[in-house]
This record gives C-alpha cells, structure tokens and sequence, in this order.
C-alpha cells in the first residue's frame, strides 16, 4: 500500500536546525535555507500551493496575499507570538486556521527588557563605547558618566499579560515600584504578589512614572497608544523602555521630545518602521540619547527552538483533525 502523501509545509525563514530536521521528518517542509525574506509576490505565490505556511514577523498576510490562498491552504502555523503581521479575521473568513506561539518568549523577553531597563538610566551603552571605540579615557572621576539610580524609582506597566508580569517580578528584585495599566485588572493575587498598583487611566499612570516599558502587543486598539499627546503627559526625567512593538509609540513624536529634553531617553528592541530604523534615533544613540537594539528581545536559542516545537505541535494536532492548542481569534486580539 502506498503511503499518504506528506502534507506540503513551507517555512518562510531559516529556523534551528533541529526544528527544520523534524519538519523534515514529519512533513514535506519546504525550507528557506538562504534565510531572505520572501517578497508580497512570492508569498502570493507559496499560498496558492501550500497546505500548511509557517510565517514570521517579516512576512506580511494580508489580504492581497490571502486572496491567492488555494484550496489547500488551511493552516497558518505562525513562528512568533504577535499575529499584528497576519489578517486574521480575512484568514478565519477563508476557512484558514491561525496559531501562534505563545509563553516560550516570556523570560526572555523579560530579561531584555530589564536589560534595558538598567542600561538606559545608568548609560552602559556609552560607557561601553568609551572602550570600544578609542576613545580616550582618563580613569575614574566623581562627575564623570553619571546616570541615574533605579532602585525605588516608579516603574509604569503598560501591558500586564505574561511578558509584563514577568517584567514585573524582575523590576521588583532591583528595588522599583510597580504601576500598570492593562485592558483589564489582573486578579488580586498577583497583584498581591507583585506588590503592583493598578491604574485604569495610562494617562494618570503615565504622568506619574519614572520608568515606562511597553509590554503590549500591536493590535488596532494599541496603535500609537503612547501617541503625542500622551508622550507629553511623561516628565523630563522619565525613561521609556519598548520591546514589544515599535507601533504602539508614536515613533517621530518620541523623538521629538527626547531631542528637545522633554523625555530623558529611551531603550528600544522594536521600531514602527522595521527593518527600518529613523535616522533621528540612531543620531540620538550616538548622542547617548537612546540605547537601539535589533529586535533582539526573543533572541535566544533555547526560545527559538521552544518556539519552533510549538509549530510542530500546532501543526500536527491541526493535520490529525483537532483543535490545535495555540489557535487565534479575532476576538482575542
């Protein structure tokens, strides 16, 4: 007896070798070994033939793209948390499946965003560079490369789910006050256990703050949430932090204020133009303004290949006709 033909998986970027070896075994996976993003054109092209797409962030599933979608196409498996990159309500309408991979990212998106919470008001960027850059350095002075304490400093929350919750444990170890603002009040205990301080208006939180980490996903009700007008509510002093989407800031606003000393400076992982970052930023970073980092707050080899088995799951519960664990709805964005 001939045995079933492999259900056709394509992965849009390269992925850890373990994972691909396994997507190998279980699926005809059709890999990107050279690791360049596909164009709109051959996305368009892949959904006509694939029954199963394994997206990233880089890849736009929009509405143009799904609309070549074939008959065969009914899952997407994505490689990452956020979905802001796929149309998952025109996917549902198509009768496609959408899952993501949710909670393997937490600690160490956590992790960086502590990383950046520290390096901002305490300059370790700049300090780095006097070393790493010849540039002179005439040892320890009392005045010199001063930065600011964070212990006992109010550290704003906006985006109390896993990864802010996480952010939280970590600040509290380093002496900060933890304040949030989420879509809904997360329960008593954990705000109990967090010692955290619930805020229903971020515009209230926000003028208040001395630190703000942006730990929510892009969604169109986040769009531009810390928008000029709110960024002007945060004092001179006030640092912001953002490794979840460069959409959620008003990214020109935000460097408007820095530049004019409005807000002492910031620490970003993510940007609303990636892979593009504004020039204006990346003068500010010289100026020591700002600390950039290239989307690198999930960037660990473990969370990669947690992720990726997350994919495998995904998938082959969806091929043996089950409700896959990890499944999007509108509803949930």
């Amino acid at each position: 007896m001939a045995s079933r033909k492999k259900p056709l998986v394509v992965v849009t970027r390269k992925l850890p070798d373990s994972i691909e070896t396994r997507m190998r075994e279980l699926f005809d996976a059709q890999l990107n070994l050279d690791d360049k993003p596909m164009t709109p054109a051959q996305l368009a092209d892949t959904v006509k033939s694939a029954d199963v797409l394994v997206p990233t962030v880089t890849d736009r599933i929009d509405a143009s793209v799904l609309s070549k979608a074939g008959d065969k196409l009914k899952l997407i498996a994505n490689y990452g948390n956020g979905v802001d990159h796929i149309d998952v309500a025109t996917a549902l309408s198509r009768g496609i499946t959408v899952t993501n991979t949710p909670g393997v990212l937490t600690e160490d998106t956590a992790d960086m965003t502590m990383a950046l919470i520290l390096a901002v008001p305490r300059r370790l960027a700049e300090g780095a560079a006097v070393l790493s850059e010849d540039k002179p350095w005439h040892g320890w002075s009392p005045t010199w490369m001063l930065g600011h304490r964070i212990w006992g400093k109010r550290l704003g929350i906006i985006g109390m789910g896993r990864i802010g919750q996480a952010v939280a444990r970590r600040a509290r170890a380093f002496g900060l006050q933890i304040h949030y603002h989420n879509r809904r009040r997360v329960p008593p205990k954990i705000e109990e256990e967090l010692t955290a301080t619930y805020w229903e208006s971020l515009d209230q939180m926000l003028v208040r703050m001395d630190i703000i980490s942006v730990n929510c996903p892009h969604t169109p009700a986040t769009f531009h949430l810390l928008s000029a007008r709110r960024l002007k509510l945060i004092r001179p002093e006030v640092y912001i932090v953002n490794t979840a989407r460069g959409e959620v800031i008003d990214e020109n606003a935000l460097v408007r204020l820095i530049s004019s000393g409005d807000i002492a400076g910031a620490g970003l992982d993510v940007f609303e133009h990636e892979p593009a970052v504004n020039p204006k930023l990346v003068k500010l970073a010289r100026l020591g303004k700002v600390v950039l980092l290239p989307h690198m707050g999930s960037a660990t080899l473990e969370g990669r290949i947690d992720m990726g088995e997350k994919v495998i799951v995904n998938i082959k519960t969806f091929l043996d006709g089950h409700r896959p664990p990890d499944r999007v709805l509108p509803s949930m964005l």
